[in-house]
């Protein structure tokens, strides 16, 4: 079965809209555009060969698209661990969670003291026997990894494991060469629901986690080390950009390169080889230069965000279940 993604099977309520702002970077016509490779892909995360296909992109353009058909298992890390099973575990038994632009480790001592970090004490997502709940069956998974969770796994480590949603498949279609709008668009308001772009090794770089929804039902949707975690709807894919999946160093310092944006702008790590971060970023997180043309830099990977915006009309996402 074949479905375009909707904001509803992400599970990320997102109440953005397209909007148009002036246009803040060069767009002459002599502009470098740097072209989509298709070389950069790590061939174990592909399915089949990417090919070239018309279609028609968000802004009501029809042009070549890269079709990219992914696996959903990263070949270049491991995935997991998430939730910690016990308050004596250390953080190499559990993942990470983001809160105010900072990532902490979700280790049994973090489990135990969320009450006091958040400042409420109705958080206790353990047993008296100082065993955490963890949603340990794929149904389980399903009641409490979604915007509306189920009440019956409130004070829950929500984790979910990608053997339950192995034949999940994804196939991008992003636009071999780019186009770049006189506006934006905001994330969640492109024709494609939301999905940020796609790693080299075929992982979506999703759009912000429900966290408003998630922390309500007083449950944890921890990521893994690489910034990852599943649910049902498009299996595995990151929040944070936290430097486990494949980059491609740049010959000039710059930062390296991490995948690429929905528009076929490219995606690229927040801090260059001497460890500075860019401080000419435009609203949408990109900025332009003769090497690269223009391209994007993700925020830090506690922000629960990668980019701000599209500066281009973006291609599409279908997920294939079967």
């Amino acid at each position: 079965m074949t479905k375009s993604i909707s904001l509803f099977l992400l599970g990320c309520v997102l109440f953005f809209s397209c909007t148009q702002s002036e246009d803040i970077s060069p767009s002459n016509a002599t502009d470098v555009i740097k072209e989509v490779d298709p070389a950069l892909f790590l061939p174990a995360g592909i399915v089949g060969t990417i090919t070239q296909v018309q279609k028609t992109l968000s802004n009501g353009t029809t042009t070549t698209c890269y079709k990219i058909t992914t696996t959903k298992t990263p070949s270049d890390h491991a995935m997991g661990p998430w939730c910690p099973t016990n308050l004596t575990d250390d953080a190499s038994k559990g993942g990470v969670w983001f809160e105010k632009g900072n990532l902490y480790d979700v280790d049994g001592a973090f489990v135990k003291n969320l009450s006091t970090f958040y400042n409420d004490a109705k958080w206790k997502l353990y047993n008296a026997d100082g065993s955490i709940r963890v949603t340990n069956t794929k149904e389980a998974c399903q009641a409490a990894a979604r915007p509306d969770v189920d009440p019956m796994y409130n004070n829950y480590c929500v984790e979910c494991q990608p053997t339950y949603f192995s034949n999940i498949k994804m196939t991008y279609y992003i636009p071999v060469k780019p186009v770049k709008t006189n506006g934006t668009t905001s994330i969640g308001g492109g024709a494609q629901g939301g999905i940020v772009g796609v790693a080299f090794n075929g992982i979506n770089f999703d759009p912000p986690a429900p966290t408003q929804a998630i922390l309500g039902a007083y449950t944890l949707a921890p990521m893994d080390d690489a910034g990852g975690h599943v649910n049902g709807a498009t299996g595995y894919h990151y929040h944070a950009a936290t430097g486990k999946s494949k980059k491609v160093e740049q010959a000039d310092g710059h930062a390296a390169m991490i995948g690429y944006a929905m528009d076929g702008f490219g995606l690229y790590e927040l801090l260059d080889q001497t460890n500075k971060e860019p401080t000419d970023l435009d609203a949408c997180r990109g900025h332009y230069d003769t090497t690269r043309g223009y391209h994007y830099h993700v925020a830090k990977a506690g922000s629960n965000s990668f980019i701000g915006c599209f500066h281009g009309a973006q291609g599409s996402v279908e997920v294939t279940t079967n």
